[in-house]
């Protein structure tokens, strides 16, 4: 069975849908675009998803093609489509089709689409059991990592890295701090307190991380937002990620060293839990 995708105002078989040759997506990487995943049939933290979209577009001076109500609606239509119950709805939204100039195009349409993924075990990914295992490797991406661009050509670079190296993700430094994982913002623990690179232009703002942050505090654990080095990841006591994607996911080894015991930590695998329980409650 084909997906249907949705393309500017359209549901179609995947196979039928197309863009321009001439979008600035393709020629420019001048898009946006987000992830959204589905849990039980319902869409994991949309509002946070939307309001990101539309600061993107905003930061861009882009257009948006749809008011958030119309794209719920979408959204949901597509699950409905696909019969997701656990997978993902990818967005992306690109300034339009326009003959090649890199000066902006006046008065173009936004080009929008969106299709899904079935991903069974979102919630049940037995990784969250045995851990990831990460590299490190310079932070080589541009300086606005706070606008969620298409632009995914150095993640992608430092993905093929961390396989090469036999590990899952790679953790980008600069300045001899981490910045984030090439999909994904990083954390590590020491004692009792969660450590994470404040928000700024070097960093994208996770919409996981916004709510996993808010989850620990509630939960009456101790929180930093600070830079830490490689170093100190090295020498903490847990360390994880937070994604759309992989929820709260444990990182055991860093550079071939073990992190605390080499296993999952306890306080990584409790937010893990408080996360899933509260987005399952709050799905729409």
């Amino acid at each position: 069975m084909t997906r249907t995708v949705y393309v500017n105002g359209q549901y179609l078989p995947e196979a039928e849908a197309s863009i321009s040759i001439f979008d600035r997506g393709f020629l420019f990487a001048d898009g946006v675009y987000e992830v959204t995943s589905v849990l039980d049939g319902k869409l994991i933290d949309f509002d946070g998803h939307a309001k990101r979209l539309q600061r993107s577009l905003d930061e861009l001076e882009m257009g948006n093609p749809t008011t958030e109500d119309e794209l719920l609606e979408i959204h949901r239509e597509l699950v409905r489509l696909n019969d997701i119950d656990e997978g993902l709805i990818y967005l992306q939204v690109t300034r339009g089709a326009a003959d090649r100039d890199f000066a902006y195009p006046e008065d173009t349409a936004p080009t929008i689409v969106l299709f899904t993924q079935n991903k069974p075990g979102l919630a049940d990914n037995p990784m969250a059991k045995t851990g990831m295992k990460i590299i490190s490797i310079e932070d080589q991406r541009w300086g606005r990592r706070d606008i969620k661009t298409v632009q995914l050509l150095y993640p992608s670079m430092g993905k093929m890295a961390a396989k090469a190296a036999g590990a899952h993700d790679a953790w980008m430094v600069e300045d001899g701090v981490v910045t984030e994982g090439t999909s994904n913002n990083a954390y590590i623990v020491k004692g009792n307190t969660i450590i994470t690179r404040n928000l700024g232009h070097e960093i994208l703002s996770g919409i996981t991380r916004t709510a996993v942050l808010r989850m620990a505090k509630e939960a009456q654990m101790k929180v930093e937002e600070r830079p830490f080095t490689m170093d100190e990841a090295k020498q903490a006591d847990e360390a994880f990620v937070t994604s759309a994607t992989t929820f709260v996911m444990p990182v055991i080894e860093i550079d071939g060293e073990s992190v605390g015991t080499g296993t999952p930590g306890s306080i990584t695998a409790r937010l893990r839990e408080i996360y899933i329980d509260e987005m399952r409650k709050a799905a729409v």
